[in-house]
């Protein structure tokens, strides 16, 4: 398979960054394509986890455009609403009010994807009115007891507390939340907060084999400096 066809297959079309590194050297793109091809195979992280982390390192780090190819990718790949939010909410633990307003891109895209006849709020809504928006797709009652906390953490502006509630387990695991913002300051090239990260993600059961996959992912998005910084995190084998 080409570059191209390759392209094609994931988005359906071919994106026009694509279409240029191929007009312009097409054994470039040979070579990113395979290397695209492999860190995105299934390995010890699905390839549906690995997309859905890309949507919340690139909405944290405010990259809307990645963040749209990734929503396609986990969609397609058979992650739900409230998987999608939780990821989206996560973001929040670094990039702030805006990560939140950047991430409803991905969700509108993401109910367009799966034909979901919903309510849309503005782009510039508050962290309170995203939070209050995404309770309502909320089903089960620990899934609504856990926006009920997250409502109020917002209230009282306990921030800490806030921070840790979102990194709780409830659609996603603690685990998966916990290699999301090993990702996001690794992408973001925070070396000494990477490696703060992993060693907290390792205490709640992550395994290295996850952290290294994480690794690869970063890599696509955010460039070889990335692998750089979780590199001096993972432990030698």
């Amino acid at each position: 398979m080409t570059g191209l066809e390759y392209f094609k297959q994931v988005y359906d079309v071919v994106p026009g960054w694509v279409q240029k590194m191929h007009d312009y050297n097409p054994v470039m793109l040979d070579h990113y394509t395979a290397l695209r091809g492999a860190a995105m195979a299934p390995g010890v992280l699905s390839v549906k986890e690995k997309d859905i982390l890309l949507v919340g390192m690139n909405a944290a780090r405010h990259y809307a455009r990645s963040m749209l190819y990734h929503t396609k990718g986990a969609i397609d790949g058979g992650a739900t609403l409230e998987e999608l939010i939780e990821y989206l909410l996560v973001a929040f633990n670094y990039g702030g009010e805006k990560a939140l307003q950047i991430g409803l891109q991905s969700f509108d895209y993401a109910l367009e994807l799966t034909n979901t006849n919903a309510e849309k709020i503005s782009h510039d809504a508050s962290a309170r009115e995203i939070v209050h928006y995404y309770s309502s797709f909320a089903k089960g009652d620990k899934s609504k007891t856990y926006f009920e906390k997250l409502s109020a953490l917002l209230v009282t502006k306990d921030e800490n507390a806030l921070k840790q509630h979102l990194l709780d387990g409830n659609c996603v695991s603690s685990q998966m939340k916990y290699i999301l913002m090993t990702g996001i300051y690794t992408t973001v090239l925070k070396n000494a907060e990477t490696d703060y990260w992993a060693q907290q993600a390792r205490e709640v059961g992550v395994e290295e084999a996850e952290l290294a996959e994480l690794g690869y992912i970063c890599l696509l998005t955010a460039g070889i400096p990335a692998w750089f910084e979780i590199s001096d995190a993972l432990i030698q084998k």
